[in-house]
C-alpha cells in the first residue's frame, strides 16, 4: 500500500473530537498506520482511527476499542 490521502479522527478540544483530513497514510511494517502532514509530527497510530473515505459525519466518533491505544511509541 502506497500512501494515500485519510482522515485522522481526534479527541478533545472545544468540540469534543472530530475527523481531520489532509493527510497522508500507509500501513507501517510495525502495525497500525503511519500518517503524515507537513504541520503535524509524523507518528504511527492505530488502524482505528484512520480513514481513507471522507466521513459523512465530521464529529461522529468511530467505534473506539476499550482501553484503546491512540498512538504508537
Amino acid at each position: 500500500m502506497g500512501k494515500e490521502k485519510a482522515w485522522v479522527w481526534f479527541k478533545g478540544g472545544l468540540k469534543g473530537g472530530l475527523w481531520e483530513g489532509g493527510f497522508l497514510a500507509s500501513k507501517s511494517q510495525e502495525g497500525g498506520i503511519t500518517i503524515e502532514r507537513a504541520d503535524f509530527v509524523t507518528c504511527r497510530v492505530p488502524d482505528w482511527r484512520v480513514k481513507f473515505d471522507e466521513p459523512k459525519d465530521l464529529l461522529k466518533e468511530p467505534e473506539i476499542p476499550k482501553e484503546a491505544i491512540w498512538k504508537y511509541i
